[in-house]
């Protein structure tokens, strides 16, 4: 006996098969009785309701029945029991009263009947894939294992079109991918030309996929993302036109869905080509094209506008902008935009207004306080430390230095304008940041408004102003500390300097501000060891601070220990590359090391740094002379010359090599440029007229003297120069210049008496008493008053020689045979030059 739940299966196949056989719908209704619905409006509803299932009329026209019949029935073999089953050992009865057993509507034998001498397995008895086969030898296999492996994949054909237009566009993939990598690496010029390659293969593409297909297959995304890169290369490269050209293509093409969206693109272009009115033009037409879902993208639209208006001028449009997006979405660049444009108005109420909606933006950085530890748990300080510096960290911190720099300069710019005077309008703004969560802001604004008294000059405000944060807490009053410090140091008040360096240090020992500023006192002082340790702790605490190190250097440099000064100021070079004082400090160092070479390498580095530095170009110079190379000492001396034409050194350098070059014209030059720098001096002057003599202008050597002689009438050295040449030309004025001489060599040697007497009567006063000195009283007096026309003994003019006139004389450049070497340069002094006859040196050579 079959279960209740098989059997009803067996009789609503049964009672299908009878349907399609063709048999009377009363005679299957007989069996068939059908549950009333219950409605209690109607006791007779319902006894014309059937089951559409039983509904034959229409099965002519049911397509879905008539075509299952057509493939499923008759195809079916007769079901025979070859092999008795256990579902099916005996008749079964059916609601006909017949016992007979049952085939399916269409065919199908039923479960547990004999087909081919394999019995089906019945559904829920036997497990699926189980056949009596496996008896007769048969494995069990239910993955077709035995079949064998299965037959190789279709070889591509790489000669079909379709294969090619594939691979061309993956070559094309990746020439934008290419293109993009190269941008981001820097490398614009490779980017521009991957770019142009991936255009070429894009255009063959099309053309291919023309042939063989319809244009709507055509990739259009591909060929907008070949267009937007090439357009951004070309904007990337400042290859503006080109850009502006390759963004119409994508714009005016309405196949491309987003593509008015790229104005914005073109709108930049505009902006950094300075052509502000079409810039906001294509601003506009590219906000008109965005729908406002897209809430940033139009408020970005919106600032672009703005900032457009301020470049022309238009600050009530730029404000108008700006006011938009801070009621809309309020952010940092905006809100000081706006504040700028008030500015520019002049508008004091509004730049009130504005600074407080400036400092109300959130700033949506977790503070400080999560990277505290709030027990010893070693796993979440372990974490702690993880995310103390990681890239979100990093991109809070920006955000948050960002917003302070934003409200520092509005505060700094808005100060002295919203107000009578600035300090009342830094202290409106120092109330304001206190009011808001940038309440450290506070004490930062105040030691700025100490420094606008500094940039005033304003020392005693500043220094009040400073005072004030002695009883704030530890940081901002080491802060000001180590600002009072850095000011008394600069007015060489040395203790109070030191006192506000000790205390900026014991309120924050991790301030290398302070260790530098202490270190700074204890250099002053001359207690250099001391001075080191404080460099060193300040570099300890902040490994970047340069000024630390710097001074670092030049301690080591006193101290006389130089490899460590030149390691420190390479360290500083490696942070600092283009510092002009680091870079000639490591030349001095190799100065110092005498290695002249290092030296020079290290000059001509620096001058690339500050070109025009004369002083820089005059040691070069002399650095060459020393080595010998004329040619190159000359050209840094002339560019030293040209750049400071008032260097003694320099121009007595340039002087003394003409002489040598035997071009003495171009020496007059110089010499009288000194001559206009050190006009008490006569020796450059002297200087003129002997380049005058030995160029064999005697006239105007003379007349050059002539000059000298009335400007100081008793050089003596003037004097024999015109005695001399007034006998070679035979000119009258010899005697009167002959006098002249005499009278100012009898005086030197009254005065050189006088003064061996005054020590002799020195030492007599001290033996006899003061007896002595009312005796020479009145001489003395008269002596005095005959030499108060003269100069004193330490005039430079004066000759230590007291020769005859006509034996020889002293010329200030030297015997023609024995002129000074520049290798070997000194300052041209009288005493400098030996003695020659002036027949000799008269002759031209």
């Amino acid at each position: 006996m079959l279960p209740s739940e098989d059997f009803c299966k067996h009789r609503q196949k049964e009672l299908l098969s009878v349907l399609s056989e063709g048999k009377t719908t009363r005679k299957m209704m007989q069996n068939v009785h059908l549950a009333p619905e219950v409605d209690e409006d109607d006791l007779y509803s319902g006894y014309n309701d059937y089951n559409p299932t039983f509904d034959t009329e229409d099965l002519e026209n049911d397509v879905a029945f008539q075509q299952a019949a057509r493939t499923s029935h008759g195809r079916r073999p007769p079901v025979t029991a070859k092999i008795p089953g256990t579902s099916a050992s005996g008749p079964l009865a059916t609601g006909f009263g017949s016992k007979a057993t049952l085939n399916s509507s269409m065919g199908r034998p039923m479960t547990g009947a004999i087909q081919d001498g394999v019995a089906r397995p019945m559904t829920a008895v036997h497990a699926a894939g189980y056949t009596k086969a496996a008896i007769r030898g048969s494995s069990f296999d239910p993955l077709g294992q035995a079949r064998g492996p299965a037959p190789p994949l279709e070889v591509k054909n790489a000669d079909s079109s379709e294969e090619k237009i594939r691979q061309l566009e993956k070559k094309v993939n990746e020439l934008v991918e290419e293109s993009c990598i190269a941008n981001s690496c820097g490398d614009l010029k490779l980017a521009l030309e991957k770019a142009k390659e991936a255009g070429r293969k894009e255009r063959l593409l099309v053309r291919q996929r023309e042939q063989i297909a319809t244009p709507e297959n055509i990739n259009l995304d591909l060929t907008y993302s070949v267009l937007f890169n090439l357009a951004s290369q070309y904007a990337a490269n400042e290859m503006y036109a080109e850009a502006l050209n390759t963004y119409q293509v994508i714009v005016k093409n309405k196949m491309f869905i987003n593509g008015g969206r790229l104005k914005v693109n073109m709108g930049n272009i505009y902006l950094k080509q300075r052509n502000y009115s079409k810039a906001i033009k294509f601003y506009r037409m590219a906000l008109d094209q965005i729908p406002s879902v897209h809430k940033e993208m139009r408020i970005k639209i919106m600032q672009n506008i703005g900032v457009a208006f301020i470049k022309t001028g238009q600050y009530v449009d730029a404000s108008s902008s700006f006011e938009h997006i801070m009621s809309m979405s309020p952010n940092l660049k905006a809100g000081f935009n706006l504040i700028l444009c008030y500015f520019a108005m002049g508008n004091s109420e509004q730049m009130k207004k504005a600074f407080q909606n400036l400092i109300a933006v959130p700033l949506e950085v977790d503070y400080d306080d999560k990277y505290i530890s709030p027990n010893d748990d070693p796993r979440t300080n372990l974490l702690i430390e993880a995310i103390k510096n990681d890239s979100l960290t990093q991109i809070e911190r920006e955000r948050k230095a960002m917003a302070e720099e934003y409200i520092m300069t509005a505060a700094k710019l808005i100060a002295p304008v919203i107000e009578t005077s600035f300090a009342v309008g830094y202290d409106w703004c120092v109330e304001a940041v206190k009011a808001s969560h940038y309440v450290e802001l506070a004490n930062d604004l105040e030691i700025n408004k100490a420094i606008t008294y500094l940039r005033q000059q304003d020392f005693n405000q500043a220094l009040e102003t400073l005072k004030m944060f002695e009883k704030k807490d530890s940081r901002v009053k080491s802060a000001a500390a180590t600002n009072l410090s850095f000011l008394y140091y600069l007015e060489n008040e040395l203790a109070q300097a030191t006192s506000y360096a000790d205390l900026a240090v014991n309120s924050d020992r991790y301030n290398p501000a302070a260790l530098t500023n202490k270190g700074n006192t204890v250099f002053a002082n001359g207690d250099y060891e001391k001075a080191a340790e404080f460099y060193k702790e300040a570099l300890r605490n902040d490994s970047s601070c340069t000024e630390a190190l710097y001074n670092l250097g030049l301690t080591y440099k006193k101290l006389n220990r130089i490899d460590e000064a030149l390691d420190c100021f390479q360290k500083l070079h490696g942070i600092l590359r283009d510092s002009a004082q680091v870079i000639h400090q490591i030349a001095q160092i190799y100065e110092i090391m005498e290695d002249p070479n290092q030296a020079i390498e290290w000059l001509l580095q620096l001058i690339s740094v500050v070109p025009t530095d004369p002083h820089i170009l005059s040691k070069l110079g002399k650095l060459y002379d020393n080595e010998g190379d004329k040619s190159q000492a000359f050209h840094y001396y002339y560019e030293s010359y040209r750049y400071f034409p008032s260097n003694i050194e320099v121009i007595e350098w340039l002087g003394a090599y003409y002489i040598d070059t035997q071009f003495c014209e171009k020496a007059i030059e110089y010499f009288e440029r000194a001559a206009l720098i050190l006009p008490t001096q006569v020796k450059w002057q002297l200087m003129v007229a002997s380049c005058y003599r030995r160029s064999g202008n005697y006239q105007k050597a003379l007349e050059k003297y002539k000059v000298i002689h009335r400007k100081f009438p008793e050089n003596a050295e003037c004097l024999r120069f015109l005695v001399r040449l007034c006998t070679d030309m035979g000119l009258k004025e010899v005697q009167e210049y002959m006098t002249k001489l005499k009278k100012v060599e009898k005086l030197k040697e009254i005065r050189e008496q006088r003064i061996k007497s005054g020590r002799d009567g020195s030492g007599r006063s001290r033996r006899e008493g003061s007896a002595g000195g009312d005796s020479g009283g009145t001489k003395g007096e008269r002596l005095s008053a005959k030499l108060k026309a003269f100069p004193g003994t330490s005039e430079p003019y004066e000759s230590s020689s007291s020769k005859e006139i006509d034996a020889s004389y002293i010329d200030p450049l030297g015997p023609q045979a024995e002129r000074p070497k520049t290798a070997a340069r000194k300052r041209p002094e009288e005493d400098d030059f030996a003695d020659e006859e002036l027949g000799e040196d008269l002759l031209p050579e």
